[in-house]
């Protein structure tokens, strides 16, 4: 890891977005919008220290890592990025990346592309083409701006920390962008490709683009003696596991097929087979990781999960909390927006004579377009 640090301006007002609470901790697919661009830093490794500047700590409800440091902003953007680059002085940086938490689409790909350019540049700002015809305004007169010749800038924006900090310590008016230091005293800025998807949210509207997905999952396995016993990622002290192929674990095994379900990508048995020796015995968390993977990378995101574990023994109520924090877990997902009830069948069936244990789950998906 090189000496790269990452700032994230997240202490403006919001004005333009009308809300109450500043859009930075707005929920925008599951999390606070600043966390977004948080977890994506945190993720790359790329970075020694993260610097969060924000004006309300209150509003941080969750613990990150000791590299996640937390500090107070200025009134105004170019303040708040002065004060982020005045802390980070002490530790030395060679190269810092100012970023605005309203961009929360941004991919780990662009990070490395910036930080990659770094070598042989002192500025390096992503760009994208514009879509749509820009006008501007002389002495109330109309006149085209050639769309070939322009371009809109993004965040995160790369530099060699030394150099921006010397122009950013000089610098007396407000500033846009930091990539603006350099083009007003003349100094050479690498514009590199942008991502179409890493727009700026300012409106409301920015973040309502969304489609609703829901899937049904179920599954049932017998209990047998001898076998240890899984419900939802953890070990259950029971005298009987599952029979099945994997770990029999029928929580996440229904979970699975309610997301592939969701996402219309057929079922469990299309992505683990039971015919398949390197799935004997397979922790089922094991077949959980893929198929977040295949949720992440197709643009979903999960609202809430409803699960009914169907069986007469063990009693759910003694082991939700720990099954909830596992599915938290291993789904990334806030605890609040998981259910799960425990039902019995009144002695009714396999499952009444407690010889199987049963599970079905209702997901519901939103996907951002």
């Amino acid at each position: 890891m090189m000496n790269n640090y990452f700032i994230i301006l997240a202490s403006g007002q919001s004005k333009r977005f009308n809300s109450v609470k500043p859009k930075q901790f707005i929920k925008y697919k599951n999390k606070a919008l600043f966390e977004h661009s948080l977890e994506k830093a945190l993720n790359s490794k790329l970075f020694k220290k993260i610097i969060l500047v924000i004006n309300d700590k209150k509003q941080i409800k969750n613990k990150y890592p000791k590299n996640v440091i937390i500090i107070k902003g200025g009134k105004e953007r170019s303040d708040s990025s002065l004060i982020g680059l005045r802390y980070i002085k002490k530790f030395k940086p060679n190269n810092v990346l100012i970023h605005d938490a309203a961009r929360p689409n941004f991919t780990i790909k662009l990070l490395n592309n910036l930080i990659n350019s770094l070598k042989k540049d002192k500025a390096v700002v992503p760009v994208i083409n514009s879509r749509d015809s820009i006008k501007y305004n002389v002495k109330n007169q109309l006149f085209n701006l050639k769309r070939k010749n322009s371009f809109l800038t993004q965040t995160p924006q790369a530099f060699r920390f030394n150099d921006l900090y010397k122009l950013s310590i000089s610098q007396k008016t407000k500033i846009q962008d930091e990539a603006t230091l350099f083009i007003e005293n003349n100094l050479k800025v690498k514009f590199i490709k942008g991502e179409n998807l890493n727009t700026k949210i300012t409106f409301k509207e920015d973040i309502i683009n969304t489609k609703t997905y829901f899937g049904i999952g179920f599954d049932i396995h017998r209990l047998i003696k001898n076998k240890k016993l899984y419900l939802g990622g953890i070990k259950i002290p029971f005298h009987s596991g599952l029979k099945g192929h994997s770990d029999g674990d029928v929580i996440l095994h229904a979970i699975i097929d309610a997301l592939l379900g969701a996402m219309r990508k057929k079922d469990i048995g299309t992505f683990f087979p039971d015919n398949k020796r390197k799935f004997k015995n397979i922790r089922s968390p094991k077949m959980l990781k893929p198929i977040i993977e295949i949720l992440n990378k197709n643009n979903f995101y999960i609202n809430n999960l409803d699960i009914n574990l169907i069986c007469e023994q063990p009693k759910v109520s003694k082991y939700r909390d720990k099954i909830l924090k596992s599915l938290s877990h291993l789904l990334n997902l806030d605890k609040d927006l998981i259910n799960l009830k425990g039902k019995t069948v009144e002695k009714l069936g396999l499952i009444g004579k407690e010889k199987a244990i049963a599970c079905e789950v209702i997901v519901s998906l939103n996907k951002h377009d």
